[in-house]
């Protein structure tokens, strides 16, 4: 079968063939034809040219000229690209398009290092000049507030408040109900059957923030409880220790705290955090973590003391709903906010038989592990040995 483009290719080059003419004939015809031909292209390429330029203009992003009129205030999110940046601004007035901001930002090296937070910009800016506002730190009204791994929830307020200029008595009446933060209601579950501290303590997630100026202590706390949420959703924390360790999300959490507050180095946590279920669960004895105490103590309006100046009465005091001294089994609830090594470390505790564990290194804060009572004494005889105030309790 013969296809129908094939026959009008053919025909129409079978007109295209040329034909004779007889000498003498039709040449100053060729000649006006040649002339006219000329002028047509001619006319064609003026006409070409200014469709092109057009075009061009059409293609184009749209983009403001000058510095800028009246300031407005934009907040950059977290991890946001350069096309993300550009739709914020546009939303805000400052630059006319998302592509001419994104092409200015790609002109200038250092627009990577954009950074989130609140900042002082003007409406209707040039696309370049708001690139060159957003790499200025002087224009950056929110300034980051880093929560160290460790810090109790009272601590974290005032630092919050510090950063923020909230009162510290602001931040612990929005921290009342941790549910109410964003805190879901299974994480107060236990199986061991003991009481439940129901706090924020231990969900106030250890990193940098950038607040927005305008955040309440309310929506500060709150994100810092969807943050911990978010992180412990990632590592699959409360599915991996119910699965695997047999105990609930939150005496894994108690567990990490401990461990964030007892291990000198990262690498010792996983070890501290197999202690403490090895007492817990498979002895059932008394854990005797000396921070448990200090912690009780900081509630209390007091200084935390060293293991070795800790009174007797003070670690057994029985109205201590955090004594681990005498009381078996895991305190009311966490002592500080663990971070993620501290967090990993409860979810996949180092596997050992150890009851015991003591720093020895005060440079380092590394820790020795025991099994046995004349094991560990020999320990503190080395910690001792190296400087470490313990044996003359």
């Amino acid at each position: 079968m013969i296809d129908e483009l094939d026959v009008a290719f053919e025909e129409d080059a079978e007109r295209s063939k040329p034909r004779r003419h007889r000498a003498g004939k039709g040449g100053g015809k060729s000649a006006v034809a040649l002339l006219l031909t000329f002028l047509l292209l001619a006319g064609l390429g003026g006409g070409i040219y200014l469709g092109y330029t057009k075009v061009r203009s059409i293609f184009v992003a749209a983009d403001y000229s000058g510095p800028g009129t009246e300031a407005a205030e934009v907040v950059i999110p977290k991890n946001a690209s350069l096309t993300e940046i550009g739709n914020v601004l546009v939303e805000a007035d400052v630059v006319k398009s998302t592509k001419a901001f994104t092409n200015a930002a790609e002109d200038e090296p250092r627009s990577k290092n954009i950074q989130s937070g609140t900042y002082n910009l003007r409406r209707q800016m040039a696309s370049k000049d708001a690139v060159a506002l957003l790499l200025d730190p002087a224009t950056r009204v929110a300034k980051g507030v880093t929560i160290p791994e460790g810090k109790t929830a009272k601590q974290t307020y005032e630092l919050l408040a510090k950063a923020t200029g909230h009162p510290v008595k602001d931040f612990e009446e929005a921290a009342k109900d941790p549910e109410a933060l964003g805190v879901p209601d299974w994480w107060f579950k236990r199986t061991d059957g003991k009481q439940v501290s129901k706090t924020a303590e231990g969900f106030l997630f250890p990193d940098t923030y950038e607040f927005d100026p305008k955040a309440t202590p309310d929506q500060v706390l709150r994100t810092m409880v969807d943050h911990f949420l978010t992180v412990t959703g990632e590592i699959g924390f409360a599915d991996d220790v119910q699965k695997n360790l047999k105990v609930s999300p939150y005496e894994a959490l108690i567990v990490a705290s401990l461990a964030q507050a007892e291990a000198g180095i990262a690498p010792d946590q996983p070890k501290v955090a197999r202690v403490a279920y090895n007492r817990a669960y498979k002895e059932k004895i008394p854990l005797q973590f000396d921070v448990t105490t200090n912690y009780w103590l900081e509630l209390n309006g007091k200084d935390p003391k060293h293991s070795g100046e800790l009174l007797t009465k003070e670690m057994e005091d029985p109205k201590n709903p955090y004594n681990t001294e005498t009381v078996k089994g895991l305190p009311v609830g966490p002592i500080n906010s663990p971070g993620k090594s501290a967090l990993t470390g409860a979810m996949k505790p180092t596997a050992g038989p150890w009851l015991f564990f003591v720093a020895i290194d005060p440079k380092t804060g590394e820790s020795a592990f025991a099994t046995t009572n004349e094991e560990h004494d020999k320990n503190i005889q080395k910690a001792c040995a190296n400087g470490i105030n313990l044996c003359g309790k």
